[in-house]
């Protein structure tokens, strides 16, 4: 008897190739609940290694989460698209004493651009005021124009890079070349449309900067294969190192890879192609779940735009709430405005915070026995190094695990500090990390470090035998 059509043996074989450290099976807990000091039940998987059962408050650094973790949402975005959702509250008399003018303003700017308010359909492309709102943001960001044409609205930047992936990649034999460590969206992406991932190597030792020299080894290694290298992946800031990025640091300010591209002029700004993405996810606006994002293309035929446009087609509309936040991300409220003071103080409040706990957590990596941890420049992600001793390595291939898997999974155990093991991200061979978010509230950072700190000496103290351990 043949298999059935979703039977596993079945399955699209690139489904089946598709791997994604931060979610998947690297963590389901049980009960939903995580107040702080309740003891939970929890039953954590780990790439399908080893199933474990806690009684342990669980602390979940492993995905990049803010809300999830307590930061609160900021005030003037969540009252305009509750007016948005909830239009019949505009015609109540009373909506001034509850909503400020600027708000209901601006709810009824977005309604305005809509066929039916929120729960109609949009054009596959996003409104087009919400897109005009995009372009004017980029041309102040980099001093160029953009083309609202050209931008196309989407459920968080996730599925824009995998909607462009699927568009280039052709078959087994082009390749992505990718920053390692990488995000596991590209990897994932690229093996369900069946194309090659190709890596180059970020330079820990120089604050993960790129090196041009292992680009060109990279892109060579992949031709000597019979790869045609298609594309090139460039996170600015790079996840989960997150460096470049001055939300933390002052030193070196954000310019866009657009921005740069126009600088050089012709003939390279009027030939590279390029596809800038953007998300209200990542920032310190933190709205995840909102799934409002952005892509621009630059330098694409119009045939080609034609092409993804009709791609989008299939998917009908961009959700469109996800579109608003998008569009008060990209035209904020300026000085002057009624809650404009409430909401400078707000972002104030939250990315100084997570300056803090982003020096909280590298100072509190580097005061432990064989870690080493860069400056977290950016976002809310740190990836510390961790220098396995050479009993630890071999104990942990008793046990069937990569090395840093072994140690992520003890370091569960010992202090319910979910983190993801650095293996899920691309690390040079020899080498563990792990990664974490900076995302726990800022109170609660010392004493997190505290208990990482605790559990990493104990753990190098029963493994390290003193006769040297992995090294960069």
């Amino acid at each position: 008897m043949s298999p059935k059509p979703l039977d596993y043996e079945s399955l699209n074989e690139n489904v089946k190739k598709v791997a994604y450290a931060v979610r998947g099976s690297s963590i389901c807990a049980l009960p939903s609940s995580k107040k702080k000091g309740k003891r939970l039940f929890v039953v954590t998987k780990l790439f399908s290694l080893l199933t474990i059962q806690l009684f342990l408050q669980i602390i979940f650094t492993n995905v990049g989460n803010p809300h999830a973790l307590g930061q609160k949402p900021l005030t003037f975005p969540r009252q305009v698209v509750a007016l948005c959702q909830a239009p019949f509250l505009l015609d109540d008399p009373n909506v001034g004493l509850i909503f400020p003018a600027d708000a209901i303003a601006r709810a009824k700017h977005y309604l305005s651009m809509t066929s039916g308010g929120l729960g109609a359909y949009s054009d596959s492309r996003g409104l087009p005021g919400i897109r005009k709102e995009v372009a004017d943001f980029i041309g102040r960001r980099d001093g160029y124009p953009s083309d609202p044409e050209l931008i196309f609205l989407t459920d968080g930047a996730s599925k824009g890079v995998m909607q462009i992936l699927n568009t280039i990649i052709r078959n087994g034999n082009d390749g992505i070349l990718v920053p390692v460590p990488q995000y596991p969206l590209y990897s994932a992406a690229i093996s369900l449309y069946g194309g090659s991932l190709v890596p180059y190597f970020l330079e820990e030792e120089a604050n993960w900067g790129i090196d041009f020299n292992s680009i060109r080894q990279s892109v060579a290694a992949a031709r000597s294969k019979g790869i045609t290298v298609r594309a090139m992946v460039i996170i600015n800031q790079e996840t989960p190192p997150d460096n470049a990025l001055n939300v933390y640091q002052d030193e070196r300010p954000f310019i866009s890879a657009r921005k740069i591209l126009f600088d050089m002029g012709p003939p390279t700004s009027k030939e590279v192609q390029l596809i800038s993405f953007h998300t209200v996810s990542k920032g310190y606006w933190g709205e995840c779940g909102q799934r409002g994002g952005y892509f621009e293309m630059t330098n694409l035929p119009p045939k080609t735009v034609d092409e993804i446009y009709k791609v989008a087609s299939i998917s009908l509309s961009p959700n469109v709430p996800g579109q608003i936040f998008l569009g008060l991300m990209v035209n904020p409220l300026k000085p002057g405005d009624i809650s404009y003071l409430k909401f400078a103080t707000e972002s104030k409040a939250i990315l100084d915070s997570l300056r803090k706990r982003a020096r909280i957590m590298t100072d509190g990596f580097n005061s432990c026995r064989n870690v080493v941890c860069n400056f977290t420049e950016g976002a809310m992600y740190s990836f510390p190094q961790i220098r396995l001793p050479p009993k630890a390595i071999e104990a942990a291939k008793k046990a069937g695990k990569a090395p840093d898997v072994f140690y992520c999974l003890k370091l569960l155990e010992a202090t319910g500090i979910s983190t993801v093991p650095g293996s899920g991200f691309g690390q040079k061979e020899g080498v563990f990390h792990l990664r974490t978010t900076i995302l726990p509230a800022e109170e609660e950072m010392p004493a997190i470090m505290a208990s990482f700190k605790k559990f990493n000496d104990a753990f190098m103290e029963q493994y390290e035998d003193y006769r040297g351990y992995s090294r960069m």
